[in-house]
This record gives structure tokens, C-alpha cells and sequence, in this order.
């Protein structure tokens, strides 16, 4: 096949696959459209072509696939701060209510739901106490509060609070917020309530933190009357270190502190950082306790809601369940449902409880931001010798009952680093559009502006070959329509035929005449009549 000139080049239409290879910066295309005859050289350089496109794309469909399944990987970092912000605190007693706060009534009301008591069991009970019977004619009131008997019948933290010093500077029970809890009247040290600003620290170490002295105040604490589930045996006070964001599930998180020691929490911050989905499945939504949530003000807007933490989603999960359960919520439960009945407390609200944790059905994802302490305990024995009879006085308690009612509790940052736990995306859009990009040179040295010169042929070739077609064609339709094949001899006046001029007669053989569009009104102009004739010989009359 003999090369192509020049001008004749020049000639080719721009959808012309020879004139795209020649100009395309696609590496082999100009080798394998270029003039000549069809060889070998041709053959081996559309086989390398072909060869490298597969692989590109098989490289990048694999690189496309590992993005989809959208992997993260976590990065722990250690990253140090000159001030930070201490924890909150929540102390309970293990002891819920005090003896000598209990009456006939709460007895009668509450006796069967929180101590198991048989209503004949009253009068023992109350002579445990150290309390007399209820009178004759004892008349129980007839509405009963459980979160009202709680707060008045709980360890009292006036009582309790012996010392309290933060970095050093005293403190007192005004720094500490009343919070129910399932183990009853429970108080949180910097809790941030009601706008409160929140304690920080400067520096770590034992004296740079909380630092209490607590009386858990065994003689207050009620009688084991029978053994079941709810039945404390032991003596103290739990201890939750936790993010002010965070409400406190002391029963199962709390730490046990024991009388008669002095016990060091050093501290360590963590923040923890996950992510949505799809590639983790962390949340920042709340959920709302409320079963059946309604619109805090009449144009309905919503309140705004806590941050997310996973104990507030499963404490909001309880709620929901417990109220679609028994229509009402436990005393410590938050949400606007009216509070269960001690009634509704033993048959429904404690079951229902129970049951749950035992199925662990809250399905609580991890909240995207939360913060975390890890900590380390240590003890040692109070008071010494030396310091028992000193204690003593300055208590006004005796060497006994300070060692089976007193502790210390000291809480403190060991240094003023926190760890950081981030979860990150383990491949992201740039670094996918990076590997396609080296693919694509590394095979077929192609680049961005090469996906467009393609981009480009393609519209040329529908300009050209789809949109051409259509256009000759009407064109054609268009120029057939407005031509007329006749002889001459076959042409007569129109107004002795009383024919318009596309009506009259053709022949076939002579070709196509055109009709001027202003023939005269009465005979057919001649002269304006024009005979195209084929380039076949002329036809004499």
C-alpha cells in the first residue's frame, strides 16, 4: 500500500482513525494505524497495545475493588499538653439507703420491691433497725415517691465528706452535683452542670488532683435480711472516673474502695477517634429516651441533645425498653416517662432489666469522639499507729471506728500526656486517582489530556459518521422533493389542463426538471422551466 501524501493527509476527515493516531499522545496507536500494508512489525505492536490495555485495566479495576471495601487502619500517638482538663468524679455509697432514715410507711410500700420483705416481716425488721413497730391505726399515705425516698433516705454527702482538697486548695460538698444512679443517690466531683466551669490541672503527680477523705458510715447501713441479687455484702464506696459527656454506669464500671486504706487512681487521658460508616461504624447520633418523644415546645423543634457516648445510648436504650415494657422508667432512668411504682419495680422494671443485660440487645455503636481514662490503683493501710490516735482527735471518732469507716482517696494525673487512638481512611481518593494515574503511564503512557483527546475522536466520529448520515440523508429527501422529471413534448399549457405544476406528467428516462416557484398564474413559462439531464448522451428530438 502505497504511503500516503501529503495533501492527501491533510484531506482525511478529523474522525479518520489514521489522523487520531498519528496526533494521539497515547504511546503504540501511531504504529499500529500508521500508512503501509498490514506486517508484522504491525501485528506485534497491536498485540503490545492490546496487551497493555488489559493490564491497565485489570490494574485499575483491582485498585477501584480495594477502595470500595473502604479498609482503615488506627494510629496511636502520644502528644503532650500543659493543661488538661480533670475528669469527672462520681462516688457512691455501696450502702443505697440508711437505717435510720426508713419509716413504716417506706416499709410498707417499698419493704416487698427493694428488701423482700413479707408484710409480716415489718415489725422484725424495724426492731433490727433499732426502730419500734409501727403504732395501732397505722395509716401508710396514700401516694408513694421512689426518687423522693432515695434522696432522702441516701447516704448524705454532708456526712460522708470528711476532707476534700483539689491541687491543694480545700473543697467541700458544693463542688459536687447529686446524680441517681442504680445504686441510688450518687454525687459527681466537676461535673460541668448547669454551665459550671469545668476544674483543670497543670501539672501531674499525687497533690495535682482530687484528694478526699470519705466516712462510708457502716452504722447506717441496713441489715442483710435475706440473701437475693440485690443483697450488699460488702463495705465502701464506689468510684467512676469518666468524661463529663459521659453519664456513669457505676454499678458495672465503678471501682470498689474499702475502708481502713488510702487508695492512689493515677490516671492516664485517652482520646479516641473512629470512624462513620462505611469504613467504621462509629455514630453521633443520640438516641432519644423517650418512647415516644415529643416536641419540647408547641411549634415542635427539637431540644437539643447531648453529645453521643456509648453508656448514654445504652442507658437511653434501658429507658426505652423499660417504658415500653411497664410504661414507666427507674428512678435514675433519664426522659420524661412518670417513674415506676415500687409496685412496677419488682414485678416489671427489675425483670425487665435483667433480662435485657443478660441478652445484651442494645446495639450501640462506638461514638466517633469520646474520651476515656485509663488508670492504675494502689493502697496502702490507714490509719498508721502514729497517726491513729491524731486522726482520732481531730475526727472526734474513736481509733475503731476510723478504721472501719474511714478512707482516703486520692485521684491524679500521672503526667500531663495524653494517647490519641485515631482511626484513618487506609486509602483515599487521592491516592486511588495517584495509582491510575501511574498505571496509566506505566502501560500505555497516557495521561488526563489523553483521556480527552479520546473524548474527542468519539465526538468527532459521531459528528461525522452518525449525525453525517442523518444530514445527507434529509438533505437528499429535501432536494428529490423539489425536482421534476419530464420531457418536453409531454409538457402543455396549464391552463388547458387545468393542472398545477407537480401534477404534470413525467418521464422517466429524461431525468429530473425543476419548476421555478413562480410559474405565471395561467400557462406554464417555458423558459423558466429547467431540465437537468444525466451525463448520459443527449437525447434528440
Amino acid at each position: 500500500m502505497k504511503p500516503t501524501s501529503g495533501p492527501e493527509e491533510a484531506r482525511r476527515p478529523a474522525s479518520d482513525i489514521r489522523v487520531f493516531a498519528s496526533n494521539c499522545s497515547m504511546h503504540g496507536l501511531g504504529h499500529v494505524f500508521g500508512p503501509g500494508s498490514l506486517s508484522l512489525r504491525r501485528g506485534m505492536w497491536a498485540a503490545a497495545v492490546v496487551l497493555s490495555v488489559a493490564t491497565f485495566l485489570y490494574q485499575v479495576a483491582e485498585r477501584v475493588r480495594y477502595y470500595r471495601e473502604f479498609h482503615h487502619q488506627t494510629a496511636l500517638d502520644e502528644r503532650e499538653s500543659h493543661r488538661l482538663v480533670f475528669p469527672a468524679v462520681t462516688l457512691c455509697n455501696i450502702n443505697p439507703l440508711r437505717r435510720s432514715r426508713l419509716t413504716p410507711n417506706d416499709l410498707h410500700w417499698a419493704g416487698s420491691a427493694l428488701l423482700g420483705l413479707d408484710p409480716a416481716e415489718h415489725p422484725a425488721f424495724l426492731r433490727a433497725l433499732g426502730r419500734s413497730p409501727a403504732p395501732p391505726g397505722f395509716m401508710p399515705s396514700p401516694t408513694f415517691d421512689m426518687a423522693q425516698l432515695y434522696a432522702r433516705a441516701g447516704h448524705s454527702l454532708d456526712d460522708m465528706l470528711l476532707d476534700c482538697r483539689f491541687r491543694g486548695e480545700p473543697c467541700g460538698p458544693e463542688n459536687f452535683t447529686t446524680i441517681f444512679t442504680r445504686m441510688g443517690k450518687c454525687y459527681t466531683f466537676n461535673s460541668g452542670a448547669d454551665g459550671a466551669e469545668l476544674l483543670t490541672t497543670t501539672r501531674g503527680g499525687m497533690g495535682n488532683g482530687l484528694d478526699i477523705m470519705l466516712d462510708v458510715q457502716q452504722e447506717e447501713y441496713l441489715p442483710v435480711w435475706r440473701d437475693n441479687e440485690e443483697t450488699p455484702f460488702e463495705v465502701g464506696i464506689r468510684v467512676q472516673i469518666h468524661s463529663q459527656e459521659e453519664p456513669p454506669i457505676i454499678d458495672q464500671l465503678g471501682l470498689g474502695v474499702s475502708p481502713g486504706y488510702q487508695t492512689f487512681v493515677s490516671c492516664q487521658q485517652q482520646q479516641l477517634s473512629f470512624l462513620p460508616p462505611p469504613w467504621g461504624d462509629c455514630s453521633s447520633a443520640s438516641l432519644n429516651p423517650n418512647y415516644e418523644p415529643e416536641p419540647s415546645d408547641p411549634l415542635g423543634s427539637p431540644s437539643p441533645s447531648p453529645p453521643y457516648t456509648l453508656m448514654g445510648c445504652r442507658l437511653a436504650c434501658e429507658t426505652r425498653y423499660v417504658a415500653r415494657k411497664c410504661g414507666c422508667r427507674m428512678m435514675y432512668m433519664p426522659g420524661d416517662t412518670p417513674v415506676c411504682s415500687p409496685q412496677q419495680y419488682k414485678n416489671c422494671a427489675h425483670p425487665a432489666i435483667d433480662a435485657m443485660l443478660r441478652k445484651d440487645s442494645c446495639a450501640c455503636p462506638n461514638p466517633c469522639a469520646s474520651t476515656r481514662y485509663a488508670k492504675e490503683l494502689s493502697m496502702v493501710r490507714i490509719p498508721s499507729r502514729a497517726a491513729a490516735r491524731f486522726l482520732a482527735r481531730k475526727l472526734n471518732r474513736s481509733e475503731a471506728y476510723i478504721a472501719e469507716n474511714v478512707l482516703a482517696l486520692d485521684i491524679f494525673f500521672e503526667a500531663l500526656n495524653y494517647e490519641t487512638v485515631e482511626q484513618k481512611k487506609a486509602y483515599e481518593m487521592s491516592e486511588l486517582l495517584g495509582d491510575i494515574g501511574g498505571q496509566m503511564g506505566l502501560f500505555i503512557g497516557a495521561s488526563l489530556l489523553t483521556i480527552l483527546e479520546i473524548l474527542d475522536y468519539l465526538c468527532e466520529v459521531f459528528r461525522d459518521k452518525v449525525l453525517g448520515y442523518f444530514w445527507n440523508r434529509r438533505h437528499s429527501q429535501r432536494h428529490s422533493s423539489t425536482n421534476l422529471t419530464s420531457h418536453p413534448s409531454l409538457c402543455c399549457h396549464q391552463d388547458s389542463l387545468r393542472l398545477p405544476p407537480h401534477l404534470l406528467p413525467c418521464h422517466t428516462a429524461l431525468g429530473l426538471l425543476f419548476v421555478s416557484s413562480e410559474p405565471h398564474p395561467d400557462i406554464l413559462d417555458m423558459p423558466s422551466l429547467h431540465v437537468a439531464f444525466p451525463s448520459s448522451p443527449q437525447i434528440k428530438s
